[in-house]
């Protein structure tokens, strides 16, 4: 067992080069099984026997280690990208990763603070709560006697995430400038955000913040709680926090659900989660049953915030009114909603877009008990991959995170209508950000703005109408001289003036056919053959130029207004 821990430590960071081997075979495998089709390679012996395999790709993924562990955590959310059934398997893909020797944990626990682990804490247990691909968990008390958590980074995990994530860019990149795939999808930017929220997650003072900034907006749910941290012991790679006892959701036993209801509990972490995404604009990426915990006071405890993406309000606003519609069944509104969200890809087939969304919504509508929110909000990000409408990264998360909330939701108060509750909630949510918007301070705003262009509008318009009256009025257009435009003008008349020259060379020419007299060449005035070799010559240049050098000019993607 000790040689086996051993091995499986060693393998969190693999040597180099046969990584990158590793990882390309991998690649190749499993090409033509829908995933990765903008790498279409030579087919090699054996690459199509993974055909329809979801769970031998989920497993060969998290032998890759943590960066394709996160990776296939980050890919169950992307029904664009993966198949459903290869989703379903990522999405049950556990770390099932081996502890280290204490004797590495204690190094990274005293480089981080500085001082022993015996000067630091009243005590420290060697056995670990729990084991990721990233970090450990140890129970400790402090000098005080306070009982916390301890979560300790593994050593050398950054610089193996970071190694991983350039091989993949590189990858992703030649994907995208090579293949028509990879020029709607865009694996390049998605990698990019990909490695934001993983880089992110290896910061343990973000995640602290991430502690107390959800402590804060919780507060008003009195059934949930956040450990708070331990600001004085918290390092980039070391996290200190309360311990907070309790038992996974889905180990709730069945007396105490019968003794004591679990509603309120679900109840308050749905509105909380539609408060922090549609409120305070961030995405708790992660909020598994693994990460929710049922205290012995009847509370539910979050952890794990590592993983929060922000949304931008102008993005967040548009988000609500899409979830709103859809719960509501007003489909052709969801679909308004998505493409002013989205980007339209060159093949953008709105028809068949706006038609399938609004089957959708109402199949939703009239069978709401066989559709989660999360998995609707998914299905949508599928059909706009399929008709050619590239969505917001944040949507992907918010329907993984709605998905992963009715899974809590099922565990704890499986009666509870998650529909009705979410509806009720926005409709909550837009009175909130209406009141706000009638507020003081924002209507001083508006009246200050208001005061500005009724000070300054007649001035302007005065100004316009005696440049206009005296002929003085001018637009100035910078930059054209550097445009597309200006060169595409130059090339079209010098086209045109070649084209002139080589007529009147064959005409030259033709005129000089009569002449007797002077040089001959084959029976032919010479000076007219010269002519006519000259025009032939210019001509088949610019044939030639047109053939090679013109292209039609890309099909621009139509971006949603700012």
């Amino acid at each position: 067992m000790a040689e086996d821990n051993g091995t499986r430590a060693r393998q969190d960071v693999p040597d180099g080069m046969a990584h990158k081997a590793r990882v390309l075979r991998f690649l190749l495998r499993y090409r033509r099984a829908g995933l990765f089709s903008g790498l279409q390679l030579p087919n090699e012996e054996g690459a199509d026997d993974e055909q329809g395999q979801p769970e031998r790709f989920a497993q060969d993924l998290e032998a890759l280690g943590p960066t394709f562990i996160k990776l296939g955590q980050m890919l169950s959310t992307r029904p664009d990208l993966v198949p459903a059934p290869f989703a379903s398997a990522l999405e049950r893909m556990q770390e099932d990763v081996a502890p280290l020797p204490f004797e590495q944990i204690r190094e990274v626990v005293e480089r981080e603070l500085g001082v022993s682990i015996s000067q630091a804490f009243g005590s420290f247990e060697e056995a670990p709560l729990g084991c990721a691909s990233l970090a450990q968990v140890h129970r400790a008390t402090l000098r005080d006697g306070r009982p916390v958590a301890v979560k300790v980074q593994k050593p050398r995990v950054a610089q193996q995430l970071r190694a991983d994530l350039d091989l993949l860019e590189s990858l992703a990149v030649a994907a995208d400038r090579l293949t028509d795939v990879g020029g709607s999808v865009r694996f390049a930017d998605w990698l990019a955000e990909f490695r934001r929220t993983v880089m992110a997650e290896l910061d343990y003072v973000a995640e602290a913040e991430n502690l107390d900034r959800f402590g804060e907006h919780l507060a008003h749910y009195p059934e949930l709680t956040v450990p708070a941290p331990v600001w004085d012991y918290t390092r980039p790679r070391l996290l200190v926090m309360a311990l907070v006892d309790g038992v996974q959701v889905g180990q709730v036993s069945g007396l105490r659900r019968t003794e004591e209801s679990m509603a309120p509990l679900a109840s308050a972490l749905v509105r909380a989660y539609l408060d922090q995404t549609f409120v305070h604009g961030e995405i708790h990426a992660d909020p598994h049953p693994g990460n929710l915990r049922v205290t012995p006071d009847g509370k539910l405890a979050v952890f794990d915030l590592g993983m929060v993406a922000n949304v931008p309000p102008r993005q967040r606003d548009r988000l609500m009114k899409l979830l709103f519609a859809a719960v509501d069944g007003r489909g052709e509104q969801v679909a308004d909603e998505l493409m002013a969200l989205s980007i339209r890809l060159p093949d953008f087939d709105e028809a068949r877009f706006t038609r399938e969304v609004a089957q959708l919504v109402s199949r939703y509508a009239a069978h709401p008990a066989s559709m989660a929110e999360g998995g609707v909000v998914l299905e949508l990000v599928r059909i706009s991959a399929v008709t050619g409408l590239r969505t917001p990264p944040e949507l992907s998360l918010l329907g993984k995170t709605l998905l992963n909330l009715d899974a809590v939701r099922m565990q704890l108060s499986p009666e509870l209508d998650t529909r009705a509750l979410v509806e009720d909630h926005l409709q909550h949510v837009m009175r909130a950000r209406l009141r706000k918007s009638l507020s003081s301070p924002n209507l001083a705003a508006e009246l200050m703005e208001l005061q500005t262009l009724v000070r300054d509008g007649p001035r302007k318009l005065t100004d316009i109408l005696s440049l206009l009256a005296d002929n003085r009025l001018q637009v100035r257009m910078t930059g054209l001289e550097e445009s597309h435009l200006m060169e595409n003008l130059q090339k079209i008349a010098n086209r045109i003036s070649a084209s002139a020259i080589a007529a009147a060379l064959i005409l030259a020419s033709s005129l000089l056919m009569g002449v007797e007299s002077g040089p001959r060449l084959w029976g032919y005035p010479a000076l007219a053959l010269v002519l006519f070799v000259m025009a032939v010559l210019l001509g088949l240049t610019l044939v030639a130029s047109a053939l090679l050098g013109d292209r039609r000019a890309p099909v621009r993607e139509e971006r949603p207004p700012r």
